[in-house]
């Protein structure tokens, strides 16, 4: 297997994971901030990677494997660390509907590759909006500077909580003849 830059910035991402989560619990006023700092560069690094990957031709089958894992624990775990901190149901349930949604579509992807049609459930705009709200709110709600970057992170929240019910519905719907009709 041939290493390259943009698996070099995946790994990168995946080394950040730990130091993320102690920065989480660090017992200083600015372990918020690095927090999100770290959770910010994970996410430019996420971008960065698939942009030079696909500009400099050096798409390979780890990187495409190792990306969204990447990209999935450091949500899934900064979702987890929001709802730990807030302790309230109202953010632990949109923070467990998207890591539901994301374990959902995930099968439902592996499971299409399987019968050869990946293509069916591919990533939609909405998708991506859902992404950009999901990232915003994290990144809010790990900094938590005042009170207004709270309501921002929780607002922008339920916002991506919407959109990752409509995009899984979209692509069930999309994956619903394959997955009923036999």
């Amino acid at each position: 297997m041939q290493f390259n830059i943009p698996i070099y910035l995946t790994l990168f991402r995946v080394v950040l994971i730990p130091f993320f989560v102690l920065a989480f619990y660090l017992p200083f006023q600015w372990a918020p901030a690095c927090c999100a700092l770290l959770f910010v560069i994970a996410a430019i690094t996420d971008w960065f990677d698939g942009f030079l990957a696909r500009r400099w031709k050096q798409t390979t089958a780890f990187g495409a494997f190792l990306d969204p894992v990447a990209d999935k624990v450091m949500v899934a775990i900064a979702l987890v660390l929001v709802a730990e901190h807030f302790h309230s149901w109202w953010i632990t349930l949109p923070a467990a509907t998207m890591i539901a949604r994301e374990i959902i579509i995930s099968a439902l992807r592996e499971w299409m590759a399987e019968i050869g049609k990946r293509s069916s459930v591919a990533v939609s705009w909405i998708g991506k909006v859902k992404t950009t709200a999901q990232m915003m709110a994290l990144v809010a709600l790990l900094w938590r500077p005042n009170h207004l970057v709270e309501v921002a992170g929780f607002l922008a929240l339920y916002i991506a909580a919407v959109l990752t019910f409509w995009s899984m519905f979209q692509y069930l719907s999309a994956a619903r003849k394959d997955l009923f009709d036999q």
